[in-house]
């Protein structure tokens, strides 16, 4: 029996880019090696598991997966966005970032900063 039939909810798998400026690679690698503690808890409390970011050496690329296994993801995204200190993380990681969403300002608005990605495939 799956783990769905018994009633678990595997969640939803999540996949974002963005690119990091090649001259802040350093800083952005040394802020991810201490997140703060108040960031981790909510990214926790908004029902998201999983949380990856890789980095493309080539392109520049910064690429996220995460599983989100709530109920409301606009919800709870709403709950991470109203976080002073996440926004204040946000704008920090944001300007060492440059958006590929075409009219993103940055990560506290719409439209979203990190682009979002299609699954194409995917083997349990």
């Amino acid at each position: 029996m799956s783990s769905t039939q018994q009633g678990v909810y595997p969640g939803r798998r999540l996949a974002q880019i963005v690119r990091l400026k090649p001259e802040y690679v350093a800083e952005y690698k040394e802020c991810h090696s201490k997140v703060w503690p108040e960031v981790l808890k909510q990214i926790k409390d908004c029902n998201i598991e999983d949380y990856s970011i890789f980095w493309d050496d080539n392109t520049g690329i910064l690429f996220a997966t995460l599983r989100y296994v709530g109920n409301d993801y606009e919800g709870d995204m709403a709950r991470m966005a109203a976080n002073p200190k996440v926004r204040e993380w946000w704008k920090m990681t944001d300007g060492y970032q440059t958006s590929l969403v075409p009219g993103a300002k940055s990560s506290d608005s719409e439209p979203g900063w990190w682009k979002p990605l299609e699954e194409v495939f995917y083997q349990p």
